[in-house]
């Protein structure tokens, strides 16, 4: 197969940064869009994508597929799943994977029942900086593993969908943890078998947003199977600019990754620039620009190995897959539990 003929369902944020990634890959050809947006034209024309739609249905209908990405709000990712499944082989759906494990299981049993190859996009375990953290830990550069800390934060979601649970699923450990989360457990490659959770409650409760359903602020510990732990944070917080850090404890060292706020790049201006980081409120003064965010967050290399997946027809890696998107999801939930009930869950 020479081109990877791509349907996308989703113009917006989500979309955008998978078509960049896509225009990187000579493998790849968006040939339709299907999105409810009203500027999906102009969407169109600006990524010189040929067809787009209104209705998703019809898109997979009408075009020869090869791979449907789906790249709408979370509420919707179970009804895009479930009614591309007899059309195409291949389906690549955004983080999470679900709003609940319900709709997560009935995703996974169609794409089996249909032998759909089911794709999870977790980009953190393509950025390059978390790759190369990973390789010193395996040929044993710290030693064994004993903790990780894990975080995703920034001042808050621009999205409707994030304000409401209903759409979201929750606040900000499901919207931004759900990356910390995938990546502490596709690092370990162990098993989660206790967590403890603690939110800011949502809504009123909120540290900063009160308008919002879901939390603004949560912590999970998570107890892997080998007896060693990791903290996960996500929150909206945070000001400055999207805030994405990792720290890895060994018995022989320690290894510390910031992911999104460590560029080589360092600008002073006094009436400011176009952008430096996702969610920074200002460019004025010191601020340290990215180079290639999107490469960084590892956007680029995740849709290349879906890309490749579909070509050569074989499985995703461990933390791609839609098991992988429901573990996330499950710890996720019982983060939530925990928070609410002020006891550890255990499985």
């Amino acid at each position: 197969m020479e081109k990877v003929r791509i349907g996308l369902v989703g113009s917006k944020f989500a979309a955008t940064l998978h078509v960049q990634a896509y225009k990187r890959n000579p493998h790849a050809q968006i040939v339709a869009v299907a999105s409810l947006d009203s500027d999906l034209p102009d969407f169109c024309k600006e990524h010189n994508i040929p067809a787009f739609y209104n209705d998703y249905r019809e898109m997979i209908e009408k075009s020869e597929l090869d791979l449907v990405d789906v790249c709408v709000p979370n509420f919707l990712h179970k009804e895009v799943v479930i009614a591309a499944v007899e059309s195409v082989q291949h389906i690549i759906t955004e983080k999470p994977l679900a709003t609940t494990l319900e709709d997560a299981d009935a995703m996974l049993e169609a794409c089996a029942k249909n032998g759909v190859n089911l794709m999870y996009a977790e980009d953190w375990v393509f950025a390059p900086a978390l790759r190369r953290a990973k390789e010193i830990c395996d040929e044993g550069g710290i030693g064994d593993i004993l903790y990780l800390k894990a975080k995703e934060t920034h001042s808050g979601s621009h999205s409707m969908f994030a304000q409401k649970i209903k759409y979201c699923g929750g606040g900000a450990m499901i919207h931004l943890g759900i990356h910390p989360i995938g990546f502490v457990c596709w690092l370990k490659g162990a098993e989660v078998v206790e967590v403890v959770g603690k939110t800011s409650g949502g809504g009123e409760k909120n540290l900063k947003h009160p308008g919002m359903e879901g939390e603004d602020w949560a912590v999970g510990i998570l107890t892997f199977d080998d007896g060693t732990f990791a903290l996960v944070e996500g929150n909206y917080v945070t000001v400055g600019g999207m805030d994405d850090t990792v720290e890895i404890y060994g018995t022989k060292g320690v290894i510390k990754i910031n992911l999104t706020q460590g560029s080589p790049v360092s600008v002073y201006s006094s009436d400011g620039y176009s952008y430096a980081i996702e969610k920074a409120e200002t460019t004025k003064g010191w601020t340290r620009p990215a180079v290639d965010e999107e490469w960084s967050l590892g956007y680029p290399g995740e849709i290349a190995h879906f890309i490749d997946c579909v070509r050569s027809g074989k499985e995703p890696m461990r933390g791609m897959r839609g098991q992988d998107g429901r573990n996330a999801l499950k710890i996720v939930t019982a983060i939530y539990e925990s928070a609410k009930k002020g006891e550890a869950i255990k499985w």
